[in-house]
């Protein structure tokens, strides 16, 4: 598998994005399990059928494009909101980035990495390595890159991350990913309760660090991404549910710039394991 994703990753993006359209469309209907949840979850959220058949082929192109990404030739990235990240730095509190399940979330650590992670404030992404093991080898090297860190699921992961902010540095957290069981509080996503990580509350309480929200918009015919970048409405600390019901509402308000690039497929109310 590996020398497929090699061979895939000197593609330009626009043959692997057009491939990764047909793909999404293939799974979507021939998988019964899938279907049902990308439907439920794109109707839940009030898209209608046209935005629902765009994100279909979206979410193909999610998959096709990671051989570019993790070991291909850099794309183009622009910039969009980045003078909230330059001054989250000059603070020296640490950043907390929330990416949700939206556009390409593997460019948005990517992008940050190279423009200021190697410079001395460098960003741990929360990881759940893979459970297939030839996914994991090839995934794991994937990721880790100069100014760009792994830190795995696990309560060592979480003290991780709590030491890069207080050392002034980022973290990276996919906040509509279903937590472990005991992690979470059921809060309503899109009118639905979703059992949602409290971790990105819990590290800017605990450190002080700054709150983004940051996405990487897949921009059409190949031509590359934007990441966007914004701040996030101060939290209610004090009230944990609150606080957490906040940030599905700021993920809410992002998805709904563009939601055909969300990745409807994904399980978010599933019930978290133990």
């Amino acid at each position: 598998m590996t020398i497929v994703f090699r061979a895939l990753s000197f593609l330009p993006l626009f043959i692997l994005h057009t491939f990764g359209a047909v793909l999404g469309w293939v799974v979507f209907l021939s998988s019964k399990t899938y279907r049902q949840r990308f439907m439920a979850n794109a109707t839940q959220a009030g898209l209608g059928l046209a935005e629902i058949f765009l994100a279909v082929a979206s979410a193909g192109r999610l998959v096709a494009e990671l051989p570019r990404l993790w070991m291909g030739r850099a794309v183009v990235i622009h910039w969009q909101g980045e003078q909230h990240v330059e001054q989250a730095l000059q603070a020296g509190r640490g950043i907390v980035f929330l990416t949700p399940h939206l556009g390409c979330f593997e460019i948005t650590a990517q992008a940050y990495a190279q423009r200021y992670g190697q410079s001395g404030k460098p960003m741990t992404v929360l990881y759940r390595p893979p459970r297939k093991h030839w996914l994991g080898r090839l995934v794991g090297p994937a990721r880790q890159r100069p100014g760009l860190y792994t830190a795995p699921a696990s309560l060592a992961g979480v003290k991780q991350m709590l030491k890069a902010l207080k050392n002034g540095e980022c973290v990276g957290v996919l906040p509509d990913q279903v937590p472990p069981n005991h992690l979470g509080l059921w809060t309503p996503f899109f009118g639905k309760p979703a059992y949602t990580m409290t971790l990105s509350v819990r590290l800017a309480q605990q450190t002080g660090a700054t709150i983004l929200i940051a996405w990487g918009e897949r921009l059409a015919w190949g031509r590359g991404y934007t990441v966007h970048v914004a701040p996030l409405e101060a939290l209610l600390f004090d009230d944990l549910g609150r606080a957490t019901e906040q940030i599905n509402q700021a993920m809410e308000a992002l998805i709904a710039q563009c939601p055909t690039q969300y990745l409807w497929a994904y399980d978010r109310y599933k019930q978290p394991r133990d």
